[in-house]
This record gives structure tokens, C-alpha cells and sequence, in this order.
């Protein structure tokens, strides 16, 4: 018997633990259905009342509006970069334009040095074919004395006009044994 009732408790004990335990499961259950639908039907209202929603749209409206800035920002540098790079390539090929110039001047100054002795004519033909194997055009030649005075344009690819130089040589004093 002790055994029967020891049973009996145990399974009364156990019953009433179960019994317990799933009443106060019930119990928690319905509180925390009531809580959650409690909670729920106040986010419900607060959403359906125009409270919630007045602030979701409004963080809604701030959010949208700056969608895309970034993308729009990024662009901005990209085209100040080309804009510049653009700029600095123009510059850049103007000097080598003028560094072009100089060169061809100076060079065709030279040629027509070598042969001032020979006359304006000689002299000059001479300056202009050295101008035209550095890729300028003879705007002048002149002799003075015995120097040559040379004027050359390069022409710039990208403006209007281009870059010029002018440039003077004459004889060696010994080599035409002064002036």
C-alpha cells in the first residue's frame, strides 16, 4: 500500500505539479497573449491612429530625400577631375608646343648661320628646311650682317593659334676672324 500510495502520490503530486505547471502555463500563456495582444493592439492603434504613422512617414520622407546624394556627389568630383585633367593636358601641350618652337628656332638659326656667308638667299633656305624637319613653319627669316634672325610657329592642335619663337646665330668670331 505504501507503495500503491506512495504511487498515488506521486502520480497526485505529479498530477497536481502537471496540473500546476499547465495552469500556470495557461496562466502565462494567456498573460502573455493578453500582454502581447495588449501590446500589439496599442501598436495596432498607435499605427492606425495616425501617431505612429506620422512619424514613419516623416523619418520616411527625410530618408528619401537623400537617397542618391552620394551618387550625385561621386559625379560632382568626377567631372571637377576630367575637367582638370582635361585643363592640365591642355597646358601641358602648350608648352611642349612652345618647347617645340624654341627648339626649331634655335636649330634653324643655326643652319642658316653655317651659310650667312653665302647670302639672304642660301641662308634662309637652309633656316627653313631645318624648320620643317622639327614639324614648324618658317614665319621669317632675315640676315642681319652676318646672324640670322629666324621666326617659327608651331602649330597647337587644340585652340586657334599656336606657339612661336624667335631665334638668332651668327659666325664664330674665329672663324670668320671678327667683324
Amino acid at each position: 500500500m505504501t507503495a500503491g500510495s506512495d504511487r498515488g502520490s506521486d502520480t497526485g503530486a505529479s498530477r497536481g505539479s502537471d496540473a500546476g505547471s499547465d495552469a500556470g502555463s495557461d496562466a502565462g500563456s494567456d498573460a502573455g497573449s493578453d500582454a502581447g495582444s495588449d501590446a500589439g493592439s496599442d501598436r495596432g492603434s498607435d499605427a492606425g491612429s495616425g501617431r505612429g504613422s506620422d512619424q514613419g512617414s516623416g523619418r520616411g520622407s527625410d530618408c528619401g530625400s537623400d537617397r542618391g546624394s552620394a551618387s550625385l556627389f561621386v559625379v560632382a568630383i568626377g567631372l571637377v577631375m576630367v575637367v582638370a585633367g582635361s585643363a592640365g593636358a591642355m597646358v601641358g601641350a602648350a608648352r611642349v608646343s612652345r618647347h617645340e618652337a624654341r627648339t626649331a628656332a634655335d636649330l634653324g638659326a643655326l643652319a642658316g648661320a653655317a651659310r650667312a656667308g653665302e647670302g639672304p638667299e642660301v641662308a634662309c633656305a637652309w633656316a627653313a628646311e631645318m624648320v620643317r624637319a622639327n614639324g614648324a613653319r618658317l614665319a621669317g627669316c632675315r640676315l642681319d650682317g652676318l646672324d640670322v634672325v629666324v621666326a617659327v610657329e608651331v602649330p597647337f592642335r587644340r585652340l586657334d593659334h599656336g606657339a612661336s619663337a624667335t631665334a638668332r646665330a651668327g659666325p664664330v668670331d674665329g672663324v670668320t676672324g671678327g667683324r
